[in-house]
């Protein structure tokens, strides 16, 4: 027996090795928005911003993590893809365009600014609850043929 290997003690006995693994991440747009759902049920909805204070001017970032403060609903999906509200990634950015063609009829133009600002806008709307930005998540990530129209 070796005593390189990172288990081996020099008696020869192997010893217990704590192993810290990733939570998974999910790999499909509904999940994704299952995933930013149970966040944003979690943490609450914010708007305005990704995050409340994301410079970190009043609150530390050591006692609350941007990823543990509430979100908007675009930080809620960047969390559930990368961990990290202000990080996107291209399957975050699919699931924030679908959000976007699913409500209200979408943007009137197609590019990534409008569908991202079409989303901003419906979170924004003065009034607008976590439950109501949580029951658009699921109900889009049970039914994705279906939109929901003016109804969200």
């Amino acid at each position: 027996m070796s005593i390189t290997l990172p288990t081996n003690l020099p008696s020869g006995d192997r010893r217990p090795v704590l192993v810290l693994l990733a939570p998974a991440r999910p790999t499909t747009v509904p999940a994704v928005l299952l995933g930013a759902a149970r966040i944003l049920q979690a943490q609450g909805l914010w708007q305005g911003d990704y995050v409340p204070d994301p410079l970190d001017r009043e609150i530390s970032p050591k006692e609350l993590p941007h990823s543990r403060r509430p979100m908007s609903v675009i930080a809620a999906i960047h969390c559930a893809v990368t961990g990290d509200p202000h990080q996107a990634s291209q399957l975050g950015d699919m699931a924030m365009g679908f959000v976007a063609l699913s409500i209200d009829g979408g943007p009137y133009w197609g590019d990534f600014r409008s569908l991202e600002a079409h989303v901003e806008a419906w979170n924004d709307v003065p009034g607008r609850t976590a439950d109501e930005a949580v029951a658009l998540l699921e109900a889009l990530a049970t039914a994705p043929v279906r939109t929901l129209g003016g109804a969200a």
